[in-house]
This record gives C-alpha cells, sequence and structure tokens, in this order.
C-alpha cells in the first residue's frame, strides 16, 4: 500500500516537472494545429528523393513506355511507307498494262481541243488584249502553256508524267506588266488543275520579315499559307537579303521559302520579281534561289508608240473616246517624261489618263456649269471626250517646269 502511495507520488510529480510552462504552452498549441491534419494535402506531397528506389521504379517504368511508343510509332511509320510504295508499284503496273493493251490508233486529242476545252486560250487571247508589246514574255507565256497542256495530254495516254518546275522569276522595270503576268499565270494554272485556286498573293519585305527574333518564321509563314494553291509574288525580292548585316533577319525568311519551294511545289508557285540588275545580285548570294527558279522572264521597256496604244487601252476600259488630234500631243508628252527620272512606263502612263481626265473634268464643268453652255446641258460625248488640250496641259507642265521639278510634271 505505501509502495503504491509512492510511485503515485512520483509519477505526480515528474508529471510537474515536466508540464510546459505558460509561456510554452503557445508554441505547443500551435505545434499541435499544424499537425493536426495528417492526411492533408501536405503530406501526400512526394518528398522522396532520387535514391528512393521506388522513384527510380517508377522512372524506368516511364522510360519503357516512352520507348515503347517511339517503337510502336516507328514501325507504323515504316508500314506506311511500305504501303506507299506497293501502291505505287501497282500503279505503274496498271499503267504498263495499259499501255501495252491501248491500240496505237487511239486519239490522244489535239492541242487547240485542250487549249479552248480547258480555257487557257481564253487567257492567253486576254493576256494579248490587255498586255501590249512584250512580245517575248508572252512568247515565254505561251511556251509555258504548251508545256502544260502536253503534260496533261500524256497523262490521257497513260505516260509518266511529273510536275514541272513552274517558280518564275520577272525581271524588269516598274510598270512592265509583271503582276498582270503573274495574274494570267496564275489563272493559266488553275485552268490546267496545277493550282488549286489560281490566285495570286503580293508580299514585300514587310510581310514577310519581322522586327525581333522568333517575328520573321510567323509573318512569312502566314504568308505562304494565304498564297497556297496559287501563287505567291515577292516584289523587290532582293530586299530580302541585306549583305551588310549578318544578322538580318531576311535570311530566315528565305530559308523558309528555299524549303517551300522545294517540298510544296505542287500547290504553290513563288514568283520574283525586281530590277535585273539587283535579282542577279541576289541570286549571286542565293545559289539555291537561282537553281529552284525554272523560268527566267525578263520585261523590256515600253516604246513611245506602245506607250500610246496603252492609253488608248486604258481609255477604252474606262469607256472614255480619245480625240485623234490627242495622240501626237501625248506621245510628245510620253517622249519627254521618258527622258526624265523616274519612269515607269504603264504606271506613267495610268497617271497621266488620270490628270488627262481630271483637265477633261474641269473644262467640261466650266462649259456648262459656270459658263451655261448650251443652258448647261452637256451630252454623252463630252462626258467621253479627252482632246489634245487635255494632254497638252501635261505636256506643257514639263516644257515650262524648273529642272528640278519637272519630275514632278
Amino acid at each position: 500500500m505505501k509502495l503504491s502511495v509512492a510511485v503515485t507520488f512520483l509519477c505526480i510529480a515528474a508529471t510537474s516537472a515536466f508540464a510546459p510552462s505558460p509561456a510554452n504552452r503557445a508554441d505547443t498549441q500551435l505545434f499541435n494545429d499544424a499537425n493536426q491534419n495528417v492526411f492533408g494535402t501536405k503530406s501526400l506531397e512526394w518528398g522522396g528523393n532520387d535514391s528512393d528506389p521506388s522513384a527510380k521504379t517508377v522512372r524506368l517504368r516511364d522510360r519503357l513506355n516512352e520507348a515503347d511508343t517511339e517503337r510502336r510509332k516507328a514501325e507504323e511509320e515504316a508500314d506506311r511507307r511500305e504501303r506507299a510504295a506497293e501502291i505505287a508499284r501497282e500503279e505503274r503496273l496498271a499503267k504498263i498494262k495499259y499501255m501495252q493493251d491501248m491500240p496505237d490508233s487511239t486519239p490522244a486529242g489535239t492541242v487547240d481541243e485542250f487549249m479552248f476545252k480547258e480555257g487557257v486560250q481564253d487567257q492567253l487571247d486576254k493576256l494579248d488584249k490587255e498586255l501590249v508589246g512584250l512580245v517575248p514574255v508572252k512568247q515565254r507565256v505561251k511556251e509555258i502553256a504548251a508545256l502544260l497542256v502536253l503534260d496533261k495530254m500524256r497523262r490521257k495516254l497513260g505516260f509518266e508524267t511529273a510536275v514541272p518546275s513552274l517558280h518564275m522569276c520577272f525581271t524588269g522595270a516598274p510598270g512592265t506588266g509583271k503582276t498582270t503576268v503573274a495574274v494570267r499565270m496564275g489563272q493559266i494554272l488553275a485552268k490546267m488543275g496545277y493550282s488549286r485556286r489560281g490566285h495570286v498573293v503580293l508580299a514585300t519585305r514587310d510581310d514577310l520579315v519581322g522586327q525581333y527574333v522568333g517575328h520573321t518564321a510567323p509573318k512569312t509563314k502566314e504568308m505562304i499559307k494565304k498564297a497556297m494553291g496559287g501563287v505567291l509574288l515577292v516584289d523587290e525580292a532582293y530586299y530580302l537579303y541585306n549583305a551588310a548585316n549578318d544578322r538580318d533577319y531576311g535570311q530566315e525568311s528565305i530559308e523558309i521559302l528555299l524549303n517551300v519551294m522545294e517540298t510544296q511545289q505542287d500547290d504553290l508557285v513563288v514568283a520574283l520579281a525586281g530590277y535585273k540588275d539587283r535579282m542577279d545580285t541576289f541570286f549571286s548570294y542565293i545559289p539555291g534561289m537561282m537553281s529552284r527558279i525554272g523560268n527566267h522572264v525578263n520585261f523590256p521597256n515600253y516604246s513611245a508608240d506602245e506607250l500610246v496604244a496603252i492609253a488608248a487601252v486604258m481609255a477604252d476600259q474606262l469607256e472614255y473616246d480619245i480625240d485623234q488630234a490627242a495622240y501626237p500631243v501625248f506621245k510628245s508628252y510620253i517622249e519627254k517624261r521618258m527622258e526624265l527620272p523616274f519612269f515607269s512606263n504603264a504606271r506613267t502612263v495610268r497617271n497621266a489618263m488620270d490628270r488627262a481626265r481630271m483637265n477633261s473634268a474641269i473644262r467640261t464643268f466650266e462649259r456648262f456649269a459656270i459658263n451655261g453652255e448650251n443652258g448647261g446641258c452637256c451630252t454623252v460625248e463630252d462626258l467621253k471626250a479627252i482632246t489634245a488640250s487635255d494632254f497638252q496641259v501635261l505636256l506643257d507642265d514639263i516644257l515650262n517646269a524648273d529642272l528640278d521639278n519637272r519630275i514632278f510634271a
């Protein structure tokens, strides 16, 4: 009995000795609160290290799964290539059998039939009508069209064919019709089934090259995406390469274009345009671009007589009538303007025609609205007429202007 009382007393004494003081009670409560949820979120987080055998097992399992996925993808790719090769062999054997069984008297159709049936001749006729002169250019376009027509005739008979390199380079001064020819070529390719849409997307350096790292590739790819199924016409393409700056972003755009020209030539035609001397320099820096272009077309400058004929075509399209006495005056203006800097062939003619139309409008307004001629009533002929006096204003501006201001006449 005495022993039990003694033990109880010792236990009570020990508990009192180790009991926390009032100052430590708050810390003890915080410790208990922080650890009261032993199954909470923090206790479920992985707190192991790389030396843990279980972590190594999980990581090894993941790597084995990844390796198995890569192996399965490689097998599927190999099977796909094998099936494609088998299909190509079967198609080739079918073509050989077709050629062997086909009688020698089987007609392939006439060239004219294909030219008119596919609408190619219609596009060539429009090119002849809309473009004055440029005989070498038109001849080159007809040669390309002839190649496409004969290639389609060969396919009809079962001959082996391959899509020819249709990438182009148009060189010449401004206003010589490069964009117009590119549009016509896109339409011809669409008629012949060599492009899905036949549209033309015009791009410059600003459309292709970015201003900072990582900006060029998205811009170039976006323009290529817009042009897919048609023609991408890069005007003044030599500005893409800056030989004086090794860090210029244009090189990245050129590399993307080169890759697309090689891998996507069945669905995209790239046409480069610019001055001949600068394009030659550009090709010397980028020989890979030169080798990927199979059609080089040079656009010569127009003569004065051809520019007068272009003015007549423009007037006809806008439903104006140029007086016969006005043609010599306009030719004199063109000859004087050709001697000045910044002459732009058909673009200069278009600007001159716009000014002549404005002069005609001023003259007609003064006659009928201000002076009240014929009671203020004008005829259809008055509204359509462009006279010699309308062109004489342009010629006088050049003859009477100072040397520094003549280019603005």
